[in-house]
């Protein structure tokens, strides 16, 4: 089948695999590897919302009167940082990571310092967002090698010849 002639989006598609690529773009745009440094770069620290309270654990009185540990929260439906493939993407990827009012939520704790958390939570933020936006590879199909099947259905034969010799095989 060929499209010659035929128009999508003002755009003329000369080939299906013209318009196959054309149809994929905007997923092939959001399945390119995002590193951590190129969202640092777009600035969403600006959406980060971070709410604090107390720690758990050990600590005695600082830990009882010092509000360090630290909740990052962000809105991943609501921002204006990330394009809607992004959304998406996010969105399905990290479906156990966003509550039910859509807000990404990162928890640190580990520090004494809620400066130190704070700067923990937004690490741990972006390498998720990172791991979320790399490709996968795709799994190669492999086949077994000679030897690992020789030796399989060498100890089926032996298994067979275990059960053959427990058989009763008299004359009745």
């Amino acid at each position: 089948m060929s499209l010659k002639g035929r128009y999508r989006n003002n755009r003329k598609l000369e080939t299906i695999e013209q318009y196959s690529l054309f149809l994929m773009a905007p997923a092939r745009a959001v399945s390119q590897n995002i590193n951590m440094q190129d969202l640092k770069e777009r600035g969403l620290e600006r959406e980060f919302t971070y709410q604090t309270s107390r720690s758990g654990g050990a600590g005695g009185q600082h830990v009882n009167k010092v509000e360090t540990k630290v909740e990052l929260r962000f809105h991943v439906a609501g921002s204006a940082l990330l394009t809607e493939g992004e959304k998406n993407l996010l969105q399905q990827k990290l479906a156990r990571r966003i509550n039910n009012e859509g807000y990404l939520q990162v928890v640190c704790q580990e520090s004494r310092s809620q400066q130190q958390n704070k700067e923990q939570c937004a690490e741990r933020f972006y390498e998720l967002l990172s791991q979320a936006f790399r490709k996968q590879k795709k799994r190669k199909a492999t086949k077994p090698t000679k030897g690992s099947v020789q030796r399989r259905l060498a100890g089926k034969q032996i298994q067979a010849q275990k059960k053959a010799s427990r058989s009763q095989k008299g004359d009745f």
